[in-house]
């Protein structure tokens, strides 16, 4: 995990805000459009037949002042709302089924059919149809606000943009056995982490939980093995707290298997602009032609189903200056893995010409301004 580094007390730019929103949605203060998004996230969640988990929404709240990153991570609805006042140049640029809630922490580890260890986004609950760049300026803006001790924001974005150009022009999994050998020794999991992940679950209380959840967490299963556990799961993530979840356990062929359940909820980009019920697009994305998918991950009766594992995990970000080397190719890789994602979009012609009339310092800029727009939105929360 990113480490909490704490904000400096100055030196936040402050930016206009525009009285409207592009689609003629009214720009809020921030605390409005929190408090509406989450009376709209109640009316999704009873729409699948569960409720939010208050607690956790409490418990967000209390996060977003520990970080504007953090922050960042809280808030996709908000940026959802803000991005394309902000940055109107790129609101024209070709739209993409985008990941939408890009950031450092959306990106891990997965097995394949083939057993294979594939890197990449893993988080697809924001999908939906965005100019492309905003990906990119959000990928950007969060290593921004991450604050990492030798990363240059400059050379940061750099990366980002010439491994999205390469995933772009050549697009394909990130497969951990071949292209990428050099993550492998970044995602081992150790025995100590192995007994500390299992630990976790087996303390889980076992509680009720909603019948679509149970329904879509017995199907996950491997051959109709009966579910021995079913545990909400709190504090869990930062964007999807509220959003009730769940993990099970079983025993089969000898050991253990755990699954998770996340109701899923229509994007908050679809909030954002005011768009009526749309289904979600999680599985499109997730499933794309350049893609290796994770076999045991698929939507069930409103709820995200996942495969749990030690195995499954994200490379941690070290705060020091002997990381540079891996920060920055993790960033590229980050980069091409996003451009690989939009290559499977029709649109894909499009963007290699939109990026050609760009300027080389393009992301960069961007993200500076939506960074500067994030940290006033955390200080005023703060405050």
């Amino acid at each position: 995990m990113l480490p909490k580094a704490r904000l400096a007390a100055q030196g936040a730019q402050r930016l206009p805000s525009s009285s409207t929103f592009s689609g003629a949605i009214p720009l809020m203060a921030f605390k409005d459009d929190s408090a509406a998004f989450e009376d709209w996230l109640r009316e999704q969640c009873a729409h699948i037949g569960c409720e939010v988990v208050e607690a956790d929404l409490q418990y967000k709240h209390d996060q977003m002042t520990v970080d504007a990153f953090v922050f960042l991570r809280a808030t996709f609805f908000r940026w959802a709302k803000r991005i394309e006042t902000l940055l109107p140049q790129y609101a024209e640029a070709p739209p993409v089924l985008s990941v939408g809630d890009t950031h450092v922490e959306n990106f891990g580890t997965w097995r394949d059919n083939e057993g294979r260890l594939v890197w990449g986004v893993n988080d697809f609950d924001e999908a939906a149809v965005i100019p492309y760049p905003f990906d990119l300026v959000r990928l950007a803006t969060s290593i921004c606000l991450a604050r990492l001790s030798g990363v240059s924001n400059q050379d940061a974005a750099a990366a980002i943009a010439k491994g999205y150009a390469q995933g772009l022009a050549a697009p394909r999994p990130t497969l951990l056995d071949e292209q990428e050998t050099w993550m492998r020794e970044y995602v081992g999991v150790s025995d100590r982490k192995r007994e500390k992940f299992w630990k976790k679950l087996y303390d889980l209380p076992a509680a009720s939980a909603p019948a679509p959840a149970v329904a879509g967490l017995e199907m996950s299963m491997p051959d109709g093995v009966p579910i021995s556990k079913i545990a909400p799961v709190y504090k869990k993530g930062m964007g999807s707290l509220g959003r009730p979840r769940f993990a099970a356990l079983a025993v089969w062929r000898g050991g253990h298997v755990a699954r998770e359940a996340k109701a899923l909820v229509p994007s908050a980009w679809e909030w954002a602009h005011a768009g009526g019920p749309t289904p979600s697009r999680f599985l499109e994305l997730s499933t794309g032609q350049f893609r290796s998918p994770d076999p045991w991950l698929d939507v069930r009766n409103g709820f995200v189903c996942r495969r749990l594992a030690a195995d499954s995990r994200k490379i941690d970000l070290h705060n020091d200056d002997d990381h540079l080397d891996l920060h920055i190719n993790l960033f590229s890789a980050m980069g091409f893995d996003l451009g690989a994602i939009h290559a499977a979009d029709q649109q894909a012609g499009a963007i290699t010409t939109h990026l050609a009339r760009q300027a080389d310092n393009w992301l960069h800029g961007a993200a500076q301004i939506a960074s500067a727009d994030v940290e006033n939105d955390f200080n005023t929360w703060k405050g």
